[in-house]
């Protein structure tokens, strides 16, 4: 056992290794290649979180989730590379977690929205392990973390098989698609009907992962699902301000009736 560990993490704990990395233009720009790559193939990752924060009361909390998850990130990262070459056959990851997925997004438009009437019950928050919301909502996000870091970590290991390099692109990677999740969670907030295209997404998402098991082996390229994301986004910015505009109208008719 312990001659496995040694096997699978001892490459991390190598100075000599750290110190031809650092020192190594070439490694570099590996680095900076895999840390592009992370951000492109976390743009479904940093949908997800995003719209994962909006179940917690107050903005200061959402950020503080956030940050909580990209430390334990981080942690998970390091773990998982160590083990990468077992993820190839962990097809039943993505099978489980496009069923989580499903189920955020059936949770989601199941619920009561603004301005229906429903029978009042006690609200009940869901809970993990009897954890309080907040530490739920993190809990969630590692987990969304451990599902989407596959498919990053085996894409950046057919780059370079330094686990080093990998770790820190990786680590690089993570912290700007925390930057987009943050950018997303606020203008939500701006926004209301982003959290609807969230979710829109997380359908496409969870399709995503199902098709990309080997019985399927199917996907979807990173680059089409940015296009995707980025129509989505203009598709709800313009029923946003339509929306706004109308609105307004009938707010202003209404005055000059009065």
């Amino acid at each position: 056992m312990l001659h496995l560990i040694e096997q699978l993490y001892g490459p991390f704990f190598s100075a000599a290794n750290w110190g031809n990395v650092v020192t190594s233009a070439n490694d570099w720009l590996i680095i900076l290649s895999l840390a592009i790559i992370e951000c492109l193939l976390s743009v479904d990752n940093a949908v997800v979180l995003a719209a994962q924060t909006q179940s917690l009361d107050n903005l200061q909390e959402r950020e503080k989730s956030l940050f909580y998850g990209l430390w334990g990130a981080y942690v998970f990262r390091f773990l998982i590379i160590g083990i990468w070459t077992y993820l190839i056959s962990f097809w039943e990851i993505k099978v489980l977690g496009a069923a989580y997925l499903g189920y955020l997004v059936y949770r989601y438009f199941s619920q009561p929205k603004a301005g229906e009437t429903v029978e009042k019950k006690p609200k009940k928050q869901r809970r993990f392990f009897g954890l309080s919301k907040f530490w739920s909502v993190v809990l969630q996000i590692e987990m969304m973390d451990i599902i989407f870091s596959i498919d990053s970590v085996l894409a950046s290991l057919a780059i370079s098989d330094n686990p080093v390099i990998v770790l820190i692109g990786g680590m690089i990677g993570i912290a700007c698609m925390r930057g987009i999740a943050e950018v997303i969670m606020r203008l939500m907030r701006k926004i209301p009907e982003l959290e609807t295209m969230a979710y829109c997404l997380i359908v496409l998402i969870a399709i995503k992962l199902f098709i990309s098991i080997p019985a399927i082996g199917w996907d979807i390229p990173a680059t089409a699902f940015g296009g995707i994301v980025l129509a989505a986004f203009a598709v709800t910015l313009a029923i946003h301000f339509w929306r706004r505009r109308r609105n307004r109208g009938q707010q202003l008719e209404e005055r000059m009736r009065k």
